[in-house]
């Protein structure tokens, strides 16, 4: 990606958990986005090229989080 990741929306953490002494803001939800994007990418779309389906899975991730906004 040409973006620079401070320049992303993230969405925050996807699944942020909190313990008595410690937090773990676990993966974004721009990642969980795109994971589940390439899931149905691959299952359905895929052109042997891994690195574009995932360049795909992650523009279908920022339309999400674009939308997500309104």
């Amino acid at each position: 990606m040409t973006e620079r990741s401070d320049e992303i929306d993230d969405g925050g953490p996807a699944f942020p958990t909190k313990g008595l002494a410690f937090e773990i803001p676990g993966m974004s939800l721009r990642d969980w986005f795109a994971g589940q994007a390439l899931a149905g990418i691959i299952a359905r779309y895929s052109t042997d090229n891994a690195e574009s389906d995932a360049r795909v899975a992650y523009q279908y991730a920022d339309a999400m989080l674009k939308l997500r906004d309104k």
